[in-house]
């Protein structure tokens, strides 16, 4: 009985895309380098905001700017994280069936643990427990480090979770920590996307989630 449910944020439970192209192209606009569409801040998210900050400029670490823009970036963003964020429809729901089920839940992202937390708390109140994002010292998704961590911290064992992602990060991280994987299509990358993947299941609503979360917990 698989009755703990791990998932990601950005682009599963929250759609934090507006606010993430917007702190992006403030920090390119002011330091003068060529700004980003929305669609390329779509595929660039999901490996933590260092990578993010690397994808968009031209020449990455290597750029003299870099360094500058990525610390530009941090603060930027985690004063606007929430001023478009809001849950993909259905998500709070969903949530709400799942602990009246008896389900386990947590949160595991790349995104700095301090944004992930505060994020959790805004939106989702008391609904998610754990929530855990990137810190100094623990490697990011797809090392399952993270996905370990909220198991600690929920008391649970592999044998009873699931993990719940929106992209090849998230089916690389489920599969580097020995779980199964259930992608959503409404996320950065979409079905088409995730069938390429190989992603074996796949919901297209929160409705659909949830049926498919029971059916792993035995009900």
């Amino acid at each position: 009985m698989r009755n703990t449910v791990i998932f990601d944020m950005d682009g599963t439970l929250l759609d934090t895309l507006e606010d993430i192209y917007l702190s992006v192209n403030a920090v390119l606009g002011e330091a003068g380098l060529p700004l980003r569409t929305l669609d390329e801040i779509r595929q660039f998210v999901g490996v933590g905001s260092r990578a993010l900050m690397r994808r968009c400029i031209e020449g990455g670490e290597a750029h003299p700017k870099f360094e500058t823009c990525y610390a530009a970036f941090q603060k930027y963003y985690h004063t606007h994280l929430n001023d478009h964020t809001v849950p993909y429809e259905g998500v709070v729901g969903l949530l709400d069936a799942l602990r009246q089920a008896g389900f386990l839940l947590a949160i595991v992202s790349n995104k700095s643990d301090s944004a992930v937390k505060e994020l959790n708390s805004e939106v989702f109140g008391e609904r998610i427990p754990v929530a855990i994002g990137a810190q100094e010292g623990v490697h990011k998704k797809p090392a399952p480090d993270t996905v370990y961590a909220a198991m600690r911290e929920l008391g649970v064992e592999k044998d009873v979770c699931v993990y719940v992602g929106d992209s090849e990060t998230d089916l690389e991280t489920a599969a580097n920590a020995g779980i199964p994987c259930v992608c959503v299509a409404w996320g950065f990358r979409g079905r088409a996307a995730l069938e390429d993947l190989g992603a074996e299941r796949i919901a297209d609503t929160a409705g659909e989630l949830l049926d498919i979360l029971k059916e792993y917990a035995g009900d």
